[in-house]
């Protein structure tokens, strides 16, 4: 889908009106650390910088001067040049979470007398009203109380907007007939309208990465190991609104590319968006922000992202258009006619040979950034396995164990041109072939916005 509706040039302003740029919790000078030029001050949604420094932070930056090329710093990694290691901005307003929530569900706003919010409801289905036409009008949702469990239905007099996420709005879809009518029916639910992209070609971002044992008590691993420390960082936060907890685990992130010599891609187009748009990430964290933590050590971790992945089985080229296999990728299906059932998700990570290759070789850089000397009286060992993996094949073998989802999918109701045969909504986000019924959340994404997906 070639709309210029969405691409750079046209979202770029709306990004901007929507970010509210705010000062860190520790107020500390910022200059250096991001570009305002290319950032909004009269949004909604707060961003900013941590208010709280990490004892690695003079490393990171110090090894970043050293090696330089892709670990080169970037004042600003959302100017539309991604590449290097940059400071991390994070939705927060001072020392506290700044989301959706926030910034549009706040008190205010609950107020406005054109507004109502269910609490404690879960929606199942969105219901056929009628027919526009020939299509299929959908203008009712049927969902249900926590309370109580009562099941009750709600009809919209315009139309109904669906945002329940890349993993929600196919269920409900599904679980209301919408999706491919022969599984429906099969299945034993009722079909209403024959969408068989409903569910289908989700793309999601692979976790992999290394965990390092380090020296001393630096890292942040004594929050969650220490009953004292944890209490101690909490009643700061909650008198002050500063410390440790007005911080993500990250300050510092990695944005770099697979090697434009490297082999794979003889068989791969390149994904990413442009030269100056990733592969793949390392997230800096100092501490161990998953698994089970010893209650004893310290530890650093970097999580390796892979932010370009293919998952999608490349086919070969027509017209300046990729094609890609049709069946492949990961999915969101059903396998019960109770619409309350969980769906059942296959995200198909690392299923390509470019996504493997992009896995590693994030791995392989984030070892040689601890290789440096400057981390010779911090890091110890690489730990889990990882001290043993030498070879691509070991390498691989490691990530293979290793790899989870950072819970970013895409793609399971995506966009695609009006007259497209295929795909599950049209540019404007109505769904094809149905009236009244518009989705907008990152279903509809084809694939994801590079680098990162923001989440609030």
């Amino acid at each position: 889908m070639r709309d210029q509706g969405w691409s750079w040039n046209s979202l770029q302003p709306y990004f901007e009106k929507v970010e509210r740029w705010t000062a860190p919790a520790d107020q500390h000078n910022t200059t250096g650390q991001y570009d305002p030029s290319v950032h909004g001050f009269t949004g909604m949604t707060s961003v900013g910088l941590a208010g709280y420094p990490q004892s690695i932070d003079s490393r990171v930056l110090n090894t970043s001067n050293l090696l330089g090329s892709d670990f080169a710093f970037n004042l600003d990694q959302n100017s539309g040049n991604s590449i290097g290691l940059g400071w991390v901005q994070a939705t927060v307003n001072g020392s506290t979470r700044s989301s959706s929530a926030t910034s549009y569900l706040a008190p205010k706003y609950l107020a406005r007398h054109n507004l109502d919010v269910l609490l404690n409801v879960r929606v199942s289905r969105v219901l056929q009203t009628g027919i526009s036409g020939s299509k299929p009008t959908f203008l009712s949702v049927e969902y249900r109380s926590n309370s109580d469990g009562t099941i009750r239905n709600i009809t919209a007099g315009k139309e109904v907007i669906l945002s329940a996420g890349s993993l929600g709005s196919p269920h409900i879809l599904l679980n209301s007939g919408i999706g491919n009518s022969t599984s429906l029916e099969a299945l034993g639910i009722k079909p209403t309208l024959n969408l068989p992209d409903v569910g289908q070609h989700m793309v999601d971002h692979p976790l992999g990465g290394g965990i390092f044992l380090v020296s001393g008590n630096g890292s942040y691993d004594k929050f969650n190991q220490d009953p004292s420390v944890r209490q101690e960082e909490l009643q700061q936060w909650n008198a002050t609104g500063q410390g440790p907890l007005v911080d993500t685990i990250v300050d510092h992130l990695v944005f770099q590319r697979v090697p434009i010599n490297d082999s794979i891609f003889d068989s791969t187009p390149d994904p990413a968006a442009g030269p100056n748009s990733p592969h793949f990430e390392l997230l800096i964290c100092n501490g161990l922000p998953f698994g089970d933590l010893p209650t004893t050590g310290n530890f650093i971790t970097v999580a390796n992202v892979v932010v370009a992945p293919t998952s999608r089985k490349f086919m070969g080229q027509h017209n300046k258009h990729l094609l890609f296999n049709a069946t492949s990728g990961g999915s969101v299906t059903v396998n019960s006619t109770d619409p309350f059932a969980p769906p059942v998700i296959d995200p198909a990570l690392l299923a390509t040979d470019f996504d493997k290759v992009a896995m590693r070789t994030a791995l392989k850089n984030t070892l040689a950034f601890f290789a440096t000397s400057l981390w010779s009286d911090y890091v110890i060992t690489a730990t889990d396995g990882l001290e043993n993996a030498t070879t691509d094949a070991e390498m691989d073998s490691y990530l293979s164990n290793f790899t989870q989802t950072i819970f970013h999918p895409v793609g399971t109701a995506r966009m695609t041109a009006v007259d497209a045969k295929d795909g599950v909504v049209n540019p404007d986000l109505t769904v094809k072939g149905a009236a009244g019924l518009r989705i907008v959340d990152a279903s509809v994404l084809v694939s994801f916005i590079r680098p990162q997906t923001l989440s609030v």
